[in-house]
């Protein structure tokens, strides 16, 4: 599984990447520019991430913004939401109104930190990412 984490936080990167590097790549952005552009560089390469872990409070551009165009890189080359990464949502934030905002962004999964590895871990298994 190559992953891809988004993350300001260096704390949170890391718990993230400690998980993740057990099961293949995990490569980092600190913000959803960095994200778009690793997500483009990947699909440009073709070796698309399988998962994208991705905060929603970030600076240059936030998560939500950073889904909506990862989103529209996949639309471009054909590939549906359901046929492209996972991303998951994994932020601080417990607001409806940012759930339904990232559901409507096409996530495949909302984990409101702090990250729970059992959690992590079942969400990779639900999505078939990872092995039960």
């Amino acid at each position: 599984m190559k992953s891809l984490i988004v993350e300001d936080d260096f704390t949170s990167r890391l718990i993230l990447q400690e998980i993740l590097k057990v099961y293949g790549p995990a490569h980092i952005a600190v913000n959803g520019r960095e994200a778009v552009d690793a997500v483009e560089a990947a699909l440009n390469a073709s070796a698309p991430y399988d998962l994208v872990c991705l905060d929603i409070m970030m600076p240059e551009m936030d998560g939500q913004e950073a889904l909506t165009k990862i989103r529209s890189l996949e639309e471009a080359r054909g590939i549906l939401s359901t046929n492209g990464s996972k991303i998951f949502m994994t932020t601080a934030l417990e607001e409806p109104r940012d759930v339904v905002t990232a559901f409507k962004g096409l996530c495949d999964a909302y984990i409101v930190k702090p990250i729970v590895k059992g959690r992590l871990l079942a969400e990779l298994r639900r999505f078939n990412l990872i092995g039960q």
